[in-house]
């Protein structure tokens, strides 16, 4: 089982207990985000830490700024007399990554298409739908296309032989195994052929093959169809009706990116203002307010550019939110602990202060 059908299956489950894929989507995203919260506090901590060297770190930089390999060497013996890793804040960025790569072919990948992909959650009209698509409706026959859609085959297929019908056989290489002859324009019949050899049967079934039942999924508009293919020689042979479909606009999606920008802001405003002390520097603030504005600017037409689902959408927003609410935590926590050490602290000092105090 590969992490793509790995992630469905888990997607499937917990849809199966809170009854809804958009719920599913949310539930996973507070797992994985409770799964890294130690990891992501470390990373707090560690921010927080290099605010309170910065000072410091700049004596060292500016005192050997004209040896450089001297300077690395005092900067690797304060961060070690400090038990500071200045990468520390990078691991749940990195963590994070392939989770969104994951989700991301999950909710692309025709699997999912055919079990939730028409799913509504909200405002929401499809989970698998992206900012700009055309519209196709699934299982009536015929596919709704527009000029240069690419097809793609479900990983399973249905093989009827003269004495048994085998189910679940499985489909080798599904992207690539289906293929159009001679191209097709939108409004006439698209004829698919695949070759047998992509079917993981033997040899003997291979020849006995009478028809195929598969899905086949447009992966412009997601639309599926199930096709029945017959056979003609050494290849299943299929042709599908279609119909012009004209791309449209997903306000949706688009307020789901405006959602998206909003708590990413919202989040980058709120760690900008914990880092802020009166230590900082100056030239690093402007740059840090720079990016926190750019940043999201930057992140939302990518994403305008790039079909994003809105299943993925979703989990970003909510990972958003709860990146928020937990920055505000774990600040809250860290501003109590250095309270109470400068408490502690301060009555050493007084302490100490008394018992040298001269006599009168």
């Amino acid at each position: 089982m590969d992490f793509t059908t790995l992630t469905i299956e888990l997607l499937k489950a917990l849809a199966h207990v809170v009854g809804n894929y958009g719920f599913a989507i949310i539930v996973l995203t507070i797992i994985v985000r409770l799964a890294m919260w130690p990891l992501n506090v470390s990373q707090q901590r560690s921010m927080r830490t290099m605010q309170n060297l910065q000072p410091k770190i700049k004596a060292l930089q500016d005192r050997y700024k004209n040896n450089p390999q001297v300077m690395q060497q005092k900067l690797m013996e304060f961060y070690k007399e400090h038990k500071f890793n200045p990468m520390g804040g990078c691991l749940p960025l990195l963590i994070q990554l392939p989770i969104f790569i994951l989700l991301y072919s999950a909710l692309m990948s025709p699997m999912f298409i055919q079990i939730a992909g028409d799913t509504s959650f909200g405002f929401l009209s499809r989970l698998d739908t992206t900012l700009r698509a055309t519209a196709g409706r699934s299982y009536d026959g015929q596919f709704g296309v527009s000029a240069n859609d690419t097809f793609t085959l479900g990983k399973v297929a249905k093989v009827y032989l003269p004495n048994e019908v085998l189910e679940n056989v499985k489909v080798k290489n599904p992207a690539r195994a289906i293929e159009i002859q001679g191209g097709f324009k939108p409004g006439e019949s698209v004829d698919f052929k695949i070759d047998l050899d992509h079917l993981d049967l033997k040899f003997a079934q291979l020849n006995e093959i009478e028809k195929a039942e598969i899905a086949v999924t447009d992966m412009n508009n997601k639309e599926v169809e199930n096709i029945t293919f017959t056979k003609e020689g050494s290849v299943l042979a299929a042709s599908v009706p279609t119909i012009v479909a004209e791309r449209s606009f997903h306000w949706d999606v688009f307020l789901l990116i405006a959602l998206f920008a909003i708590t990413m802001f919202a989040s980058q405003k709120i760690m900008m203002a914990t880092q802020k002390t009166k230590n900082s520097d100056p030239a690093q603030e402007a740059i840090q307010k720079s990016m926190g504005t750019f940043m999201p600017i930057m992140i939302i037409g990518t994403f305008i550019i790039i079909p994003i689902p809105a299943g993925v959408l979703l989990y970003l927003v909510t990972s958003n939110v709860i990146q928020i609410l937990q920055t505000v935590i774990v600040n809250k926590q860290i501003d109590t602990e250095m309270s109470n050490t400068s408490n502690i602290a301060s009555d050493s000092d007084i302490a100490g202060a008394k018992k040298i105090e001269p006599k009168e």
